[in-house]
């Protein structure tokens, strides 16, 4: 009996490897080719320099010659680099600045907008609008904001705070939190676009039975809503921590690093390092930094979102 369930199952099996080969076969030749050149072209422009990073963070090259193989050193050299620790530093401050500050904006934006009424598309277009615009046009101009004569120094002398009046991106004290201020301008409409997509999928009627109940507009958010934008959530901490860790454009634009290395991010300090002082195996240990951390970062986030969707 075990023989004849078995020879029947390796039968089985062998129809089901013969119908996958003649579908194989059936492919045409330019859908294939659709395929596999695309992929050729990420493997040899993403993939490739990518991996190839990790060997370059143990040598010592700046990118004339052979690399010189010398282990960990720049990985030790790190420990040791106070522009590298600021940098670390500030980008603790990115992240949970940028992040936070941009996910509660934005989420409040779209719980503000998401029910149709007069003109409520002009003002999510509105909204939305900075996204249209680069980094690096956004960073130059709120750069012309925050000069001196700039409209922020402008606005705060006609309203009679004259003594707030500085200038913001000079000061090693403000520089970091007047380009984060920037950046999270333009990032919010994108979180309030992800969020408007995901409260679309929200049941309305749980919302009206917990009122019925008695239950309050927070308890019906935060009980009924947000259960509901669990993976709304996933998407959006994904990107901002991704966006967070590889932020090189606008502080580049309206500081570069300064005043004084105060407004460093890992992206810029790699970029300086690397093209600036030319020095390549140093830039690509810290750029393996920035790719473990957002890994570490990622990783642990959706596996605590797993377990509790088990």
């Amino acid at each position: 009996m075990t023989t004849a369930v078995d020879t029947a199952s390796a039968d089985t099996r062998a129809i089901v490897r013969g119908r996958h080969h003649r579908s194989l076969r059936r492919v045409p030749p330019v859908v294939w080719a659709f395929l596999l050149i695309p992929l050729a072209v990420e493997i040899g422009l993403v993939f490739w320099p990518a991996i190839n990073s990790f060997y370059i963070a143990l040598t010592k090259w700046n990118g004339a010659g052979a690399p010189e193989f010398i282990g960990l050193q720049n990985f030790i050299a790190l420990g040791s680099d106070p522009i590298f620790k600021q940098a670390l530093v500030n980008n603790v401050i990115w992240v949970v600045g940028f992040g936070g500050a941009s996910v509660v904006i934005g989420m409040c934006l779209a719980l503000a907008l998401n029910k149709p009424r007069r003109g409520v598309g002009l003002y999510r277009s509105a909204i939305y609008l900075p996204m249209v615009f680069s980094l690096a046009v956004t960073g130059l101009f709120w750069r012309l904001l925050y000069q001196p004569e700039g409209a922020v120094n402008t606005i705060l002398g006609a309203v009679g705070l004259e003594s707030l009046e500085k200038q913001w991106l000079a000061d090693p004290k403000t520089a970091l939190y007047a380009v984060l201020i920037a950046a999270v301008w333009r990032q919010c409409g994108y979180i309030m676009v992800l969020y408007l997509a995901g409260l679309k999928g929200v049941d309305p009627a749980l919302e009206e039975a917990a009122a019925m109940d008695g239950a309050n507009a927070w308890q019906r958010f935060w009980k009924i809503v947000m259960p509901q934008l669990r993976g709304v959530n996933s998407v959006v901490f994904a990107v901002t921590v991704i966006d967070s860790l590889r932020t090189f454009d606008i502080v580049w634009a309206m500081t570069r690093g300064g005043p004084y290395n105060t407004t460093q991010l890992l992206s810029t300090y790699m970029y300086q390092t690397s093209f600036t002082v030319v020095d390549l195996g140093y830039g690509s240990a810290i750029a393996v930094v920035i790719f473990l951390l957002a890994i570490l970062f990622i990783i642990g986030y959706l596996t605590r979102a797993t377990k509790e969707d088990f």
